[in-house]
């Protein structure tokens, strides 16, 4: 994992809880953006990956983000902005989540963070979905 971009100041307001594993509030100046569409636990042939394991699932997707990503030169260290989708938020999935994602992104310079709980996603079998933004300065 490369360094978080120079360019970022991650700001956690004392008027607001410290969140554990995102940031309230990430500032980016000039450079280049990188959006990446929602991501989700399809392999490069088109398997679902994980059919029922959380786990497995959601190393698929942040393997498949961290290719989007390098796709366009940059990695996890560059993140600014993780949204995530998932079919089943219990505290026994959001510790699955969190264990694979401190270890792709610096916790000490966290990406700002949302996660919404959906019905479903595109495919049934589908527990995760996850698309990230970038700045390379």
């Amino acid at each position: 994992m490369s360094s978080s971009a120079s360019s970022a100041r991650h700001i956690n307001p004392p008027e607001l809880v410290t969140p554990p594993g995102y940031s309230h509030v990430v500032e980016v100046g000039p450079g280049r953006t990188i959006y990446t569409s929602g991501q989700i636990s399809i392999d490069a042939k088109g398997n679902v990956v994980g059919v029922g394991d959380m786990r497995a699932q959601v190393e698929q997707v942040f393997t498949n983000v961290r290719a989007a990503l390098a796709a366009a030169g940059t990695d996890f260290g560059h993140v600014i902005k993780l949204t995530i989708f998932m079919t089943d938020v219990r505290p026994e999935t959001l510790t699955v989540f969190r264990e694979v994602r401190d270890r792709y992104i610096d916790v000490g310079r966290a990406p700002a963070s949302s996660l919404v709980q959906v019905f479903r996603l595109v495919r049934p079998e589908l527990l995760v979905e996850m698309e990230a933004i970038a700045y390379v300065p």
